[in-house]
């Protein structure tokens, strides 16, 4: 389940590249490929609750912001500062505690 939840996480952080993509590129593919993205990751956050904690599945979407911190910076060339490296840290801290 953990590899889902991880999977679910990423679908948000494409979805959001590809909306991302679309406003600087205005091609319909890349607003259905973000938005494709989006509604995959919702419905994996459906089934996800199924087998996890709400307490769990919840608060593990803070890590969209971890892969949406890596995809700004590879696929759009944007500079991460090292104050948001530090909340990647934090959060990724804070994920570890919620998931053990």
């Amino acid at each position: 389940m953990i590899a889902v939840l991880i999977v679910m996480t990423l679908c948000g952080a494409m979805g959001g590249a590809g909306l991302k993509f679309y406003a600087t590129s205005r091609k319909r593919l890349h607003v259905l490929i973000g938005l494709g993205f989006y509604g995959t990751g919702a419905l994996l956050n459906i089934v996800l609750l199924k087998f996890l904690p709400l307490t769990v599945v919840l608060p593990a979407n803070a890590l969209t912001y971890v892969w949406t911190l890596i995809i700004a910076r590879w696929a759009f060339k944007e500079t991460v500062g090292p104050m948001r490296w530090i909340g990647v840290i934090c959060i990724m801290g804070g994920l570890c505690l919620l998931v053990l």
